[in-house]
């Protein structure tokens, strides 16, 4: 994916998109409180294309995320929101039929939504499930998560049921910081069981593919905070992207992203997808020009030509020249206000 528009005419990341996909967490909110400009420039892309809101927390329904979302102000209903969950249940069908029992590590997102297709719902090995689907929900605890492992340990015969993962995020914001995600529980059953699951949320494709149905959309917009998940998985999906720096990750990572994860536009926050957004110019001298901020590589020396007027062309100066340089970052001298 390329990170600039290189044609001379203002243009907005919305610009020829039919539809724009959300992240919730560091996008939309952070805990229960709105991002600041979240509300206002979603509802303004809601006025000329549709808006979902995509997210891996599998720990409530789409009623319940559609609620939170109209309590801060946005124009959202519940189909508008595609779960993890959801993108689970679909992976389940390739697996078990509707009306097999399946063991649920999580909270309410996984359950009703495996009722809405006709499964039932366990919490004990000891029931026989068919299937296990794995989710976020901050109540999981050590007796969920061995329960889990004794569902999917193989029986004698050397059967072992399908697992199936919401999502593999290693950490999640929240109000108070940066608190563990569902990753690290899977990483702790996988530990106990020696085998990993399906996975159907991003960076995975289910959960695009399952947004791009409901939506109708042929050319999207992925909007998220994190490379290893929205970014990765937007690419992944063949869907164009933009990283806003309202969440998890900020310009270190993104000087650092590797080819498979770096967004098509970097924002400050979601007001930018409405902004003019600035061509990458390649000067003479190996100088890349964003704005009024100029950069070059001189050997493996990240040099800053000119801060210009604005720090986030300067970063989008400064990911240019490095991304196109072909080089690992660890090998190149980069100057700390860059990332700092």
């Amino acid at each position: 994916m390329a990170l600039f528009r290189t044609r001379t005419e203002p243009a907005t990341p919305l610009d020829g998109v039919d539809a724009v996909f959300a992240d919730l967490d560091g996008v939309v909110y952070a805990g229960a409180g709105a991002i600041p400009h979240a509300v206002e420039s979603l509802n303004l892309v809601k006025r000329t294309r549709p808006v979902g809101y995509i997210t891996n927390n599998a720990s409530r329904s789409d009623v319940s995320v559609a609620g939170h979302l109209t309590e801060l102000g946005l124009d959202a209903a519940p189909d508008d929101v595609v779960t993890s969950p959801q993108a689970a249940v679909r992976l389940l069908e390739e697996q078990v039929a509707p009306g097999s029992l399946v063991f649920v590590v999580g909270g309410e997102g996984i359950e009703v939504e495996l009722r809405k297709r006709g499964y039932r719902v366990t919490r004990s090995a000891d029931d026989g499930p068919d299937a296990l689907v794995q989710g976020f929900t901050p109540e999981v605890g050590w007796k969920d998560l061995a329960e889990a492992a004794f569902a999917l340990h193989a029986d004698a015969s050397g059967r072992s049921i399908p697992w199936i993962a919401t999502n593999m995020d290693w950490t999640i914001p929240v109000a108070r910081g940066i608190a563990p995600g569902n990753g690290t529980l899977v990483s702790a059953v996988h530990t106990a069981v020696g085998r990993l699951p399906l996975v159907a949320g991003k960076p995975e494709t289910p959960i695009f593919e399952e947004a791009r149905r409901r939506f109708d959309a042929s050319a999207p917009l992925i909007v998220g905070d994190r490379l290893d998940t929205d970014i990765l998985g937007a690419n992944r999906a063949g869907m164009s992207s933009a990283i806003v720096l309202t969440g998890i990750d900020r310009a270190k990572q993104l000087l650092a992203a590797d080819a498979a994860s770096r967004p098509d536009f970097i924002l400050a926050d979601l007001r930018g997808l409405h902004a003019p957004y600035p061509a990458v110019e390649r000067l003479r001298g190996d100088v890349v020009r964003v704005g009024a901020a100029r950069v070059k590589l001189d050997g493996n020396r990240v040099e800053v030509v000119d801060e210009g007027d604005a720090g986030l062309d300067l970063l989008r100066a400064a990911c240019a020249t490095i991304w196109e340089s072909g080089e690992a970052i660890h090998v190149l001298d980069v100057p700390a206000r860059l990332y700092a």
